[in-house]
């Protein structure tokens, strides 16, 4: 069923005149964190609020052999951590992925605790290309000073950071736009990717976006028909942020429930131009990420 979805999604980026995608918000995790992942979506609890069917569940070969056939040109692998002491495990891991597989980027994840400096550090010398962290989901704010050595280590490297810091699909007392103005106030060189565009809180991150010249917004199920309408008076705002170079094609593959395509038939559906799109879809994330393998 899911191979059939390539096709749409090529003739998508070849009617642009692009050579592929470039998507920022892809998740490949250990089998045994993935499928714990899956139940927690399948149980649709607490932390979800809804029904969310997975659209692609194979194993980590044929996910890779998808986004080939759909012509992801460069993709993360966003591991997040839960818990204290997992960060690491999750951390070797990606590592051997990124080895084995040309096209995804170097990706790492970290948590509030007192060696996250360390091995964060440790993880920017080696190469690492981009970060992930979930507040919803591992329950910290984004300035907890047990990561000011990390914040800063990551300002100095100018390291890409995917930070999921909207109250979507559940908000709790450490999701919402506080804690990360917060930490930009101190930190105001970090390149933060914020997922979902931080949605619900749509136009608080999109100012932050606006205000500080490194923060960008990635597009991860925003426009699509699963998530609610994103506000009309913001769109002017995304279009011009998009031209500066400052939105990103996300998709949350593969624990998405409808086809690929369709995140890039809701960023057709804004008509903000071919311009925008071409940015959006591979200029800005291409920009960003600075390498070509």
């Amino acid at each position: 069923m899911t191979e059939a979805d390539a096709p749409a999604v090529r003739r998508f980026w070849e009617s642009l005149g692009l050579p592929g995608l470039v998507d920022v918000h892809v998740h490949f995790l250990p089998p045994n964190i993935q499928r714990a992942v899956y139940a927690v979506f399948d149980a649709a609890g607490p932390k979800i609020g809804r029904e969310w069917p997975i659209r692609y569940r194979q194993d980590h070969a044929e996910r890779v052999e998808l986004l080939r056939a759909m012509g992801i040109r460069h993709f993360p692998t966003l591991p997040y951590a839960h818990k204290p002491g997992v960060a690491e495990y999750l951390n070797d891991w990606a590592a051997g992925f990124a080895r084995d597989v040309p096209e995804s980027l170097w990706s790492a994840t970290f948590f509030p605790e007192p060696e996250a400096a360390s091995y964060v550090g440790e993880r920017i010398a080696a190469g690492v290309e981009i970060f992930k962290v979930h507040l919803q989901v591992g329950e910290f704010h984004a300035d907890d000073p047990l990561l000011d050595g990390v914040w800063g280590a990551l300002e100095d490297a100018g390291t890409p950071i995917v930070v999921h810091a909207g109250s979507g699909p559940v908000g709790n007392e450490f999701t919402g736009p506080a804690s990360t103005e917060r930490l930009l106030r101190r930190f105001p060189r970090l390149r933060l990717v914020i997922a979902h565009m931080g949605a619900p809180e749509c136009a608080d991150f999109l100012a932050l976006a606006e205000r500080y010249d490194e923060v960008r917004l990635d597009t991860t199920m925003v426009f699509t028909d699963f998530f609610p309408p994103y506000p009309d008076e913001l769109v002017p705002r995304v279009r011009d942020l998009g031209l500066a170079g400052k939105v990103l094609l996300g998709s949350d593959f593969p624990t998405i429930p409808y086809p690929y395509a369709h995140q890039l038939e809701g960023l057709a559906r804004l008509d903000l131009g071919d311009d925008w799109l071409r940015a959006v879809c591979w200029d800005n994330g291409h920009a960003l990420l600075g390498r070509d393998r």
